[in-house]
């Protein structure tokens, strides 16, 4: 079972040496981001203002997004995580609007590749299916 050879803003075979080498495990994992996180958009945009749902909305993004190889969002996640940790523990810290639409993109981006992916999957495999 192959996976693609590219995918904007992903770097599948970083993240399918991590899973072992499992070509199989990647497609299960893109499966999973694409169903899981396919409202996740609307879902972080109710928790802004509430520090602890919003952070923990992005560190699931975050997480995610680094086991499936989608490196530009998991560092943008990273970097909003980062902002509001320091907010929760009570430090002065403003979120810039731009950090928070650089994230939007980094999703919608990488959402759309990983769903057109797995909608296109190996045939013989079923991914996507």
């Amino acid at each position: 079972m192959s996976v693609p050879r590219t995918l904007d803003g992903f770097d599948v075979t970083a993240a399918v040496a991590r899973m072992l080498d499992q070509p199989s495990l990647w497609w299960q994992a893109i499966g999973l981001f694409v169903t899981h996180f396919a409202d996740w958009e609307q879902t972080w945009q109710a928790a802004i203002g509430d520090d602890v749902l919003e952070q923990k909305s992005v560190h699931a993004l975050r997480s995610a997004a680094a086991n499936v190889g989608a490196q530009a969002l998991a560092e943008a996640a990273a970097s909003l995580e980062a902002l509001l940790l320091k907010k929760r523990e009570g430090l002065v810290v403003s979120v810039p609007d731009s950090l928070r639409a650089t994230l939007q993109a980094s999703f919608r981006q990488a959402w759309l590749s990983a769903a057109e992916a797995w909608q296109a999957g190996e045939p013989e495999s079923g991914a996507g299916r």
